[in-house]
């Protein structure tokens, strides 16, 4: 398998996107190529047909206007080695999430800086088009430091890419969208235009469960996780619980930033930068609910975002301030993680994303 890792060049000794040799056997990881030359790829994401991979460039700058930018790429599907298509202004400052349709035709993007998200058309050999719409968020939330005013920090799609569901840490709010899969049009969600999160939780990232039924939002700036109802039909969320991801007494300040759920949906896990830690959670699939398992250490500092493989046995967790990726085992009955000892060194790894290539 190849894994691919998205960085900050304002790391200096960041060279751009890496790409890795993942032993899905044991979990060893073996530098296959750098992709060089690439503006703040910080976060990545792959089509569903595994041919393109199309990163953010996370800058608040772009060709003298206050935006960041999008980079497409051509994979080589006997090599895994990238090629640069085009680039695109995201139409924000600061992107931080891209996620594809599941049919190939449109890319969508958080802005963070911009508040907003945009929607690009893909077109012939996966090249990025301009944009087809652009939707600004607006509100406040009561942190003063970091809810000034909105901040999208992800955009997920459900199951049919009906919907679309924008994580706004700015707002406390899930903005829930229709999604036209035919132009890329996104119109408010006439059922629920919005889930509201506690006040002051800035949420972050989102995710469903395999089973289309359930939905969970990792919350950065109180460090929590709520579980969600999902009606897939209406595109509406309802809670039904939300926890702490910080596990005893801790004076160590501490925000949130991935969250994904099992292949086999049984374990939810969130990543703690601060705490530096992994948080599992079981899964009741039944009523949604999530129990604490554990929280381990990262074997690093700042755990960004985290992938596990498609198997199902390892997770990787990509820890930014300490320039590695540690791999941890996966005990796929009781969810707990244990440190494999198998560690990468990579500067300031941001996003991971695995591509199931034989090389």
């Amino acid at each position: 398998m190849l894994l691919y890792v998205g960085t900050y060049t304002s790391n200096t000794k960041s060279e751009g996107i890496y790409v890795y040799l993942f032993d899905s056997g044991t979990g060893e990881l073996n530098l296959h190529n750098t992709v060089k030359g690439i503006e703040e790829p910080s976060f990545l994401t792959i089509d569903q047909k595994h041919r393109n991979l199309y990163a953010v460039n996370e800058l608040v700058d772009y060709e003298g206007k206050p935006s960041g930018s999008v980079s497409a790429f051509a994979i080589d599907q006997e090599t895994g080695n990238l090629s640069f298509l085009n680039r695109q202004s995201s139409l924000g400052g600061a992107p931080c999430h891209i996620t594809t349709s599941d049919n190939g035709k449109f890319a969508l993007v958080a802005n963070y800086l911009g508040g907003n998200i945009s929607v690009f058309p893909i077109e012939k050999r996966g090249m990025i088009g301009s944009a087809v719409d652009v939707v600004r968020f607006s509100g406040s939330g009561p942190n003063k430091e970091r809810q000034l005013s909105p901040h999208a920090h992800s955009v997920t799609l459900d199951r049919n890419n009906q919907f679309a569901f924008a994580a706004d840490l700015g707002t406390d709010r899930v903005m829930i969208f229709e999604f036209n899969k035919y132009n890329g049009r996104l119109s408010p969600n006439r059922a629920q235009a919005f889930f509201q999160t506690r006040a002051g939780a800035g949420p972050r990232h989102f995710t469903f469960h395999p089973n289309g039924r359930l939905a969970f939002v990792i919350n950065e700036l109180d460090s929590t996780i709520s579980s969600l109802a999902y009606d897939e039909k209406a595109g509406r969320l309802t809670e039904i619980k939300t926890i702490s991801t910080i596990s005893g007494e801790s004076s160590v300040a501490n925000t949130c930033a991935d969250i994904h759920v099992s292949p086999d949906g049984k374990t939810l896990y969130g990543s703690n930068r601060g705490q530096d830690t992994i948080a599992a959670f079981m899964i009741n699939q039944k009523s949604g609910v999530i129990s604490p398992v554990e929280n381990i250490a990262t074997g690093g500092k700042r755990p960004r975002n985290f992938a596990i493989d498609p198997a199902g046995n390892f997770l990787l967790a990509a820890n930014q301030e300490t320039n590695n990726i540690s791999i941890l085992n996966i005990d796929k009955t009781t969810g707990r993680l244990k440190s494999t000892g198998i560690t990468a060194e990579v500067p300031s790894p941001v996003c991971l994303k695995f591509v199931p290539i034989i090389i």
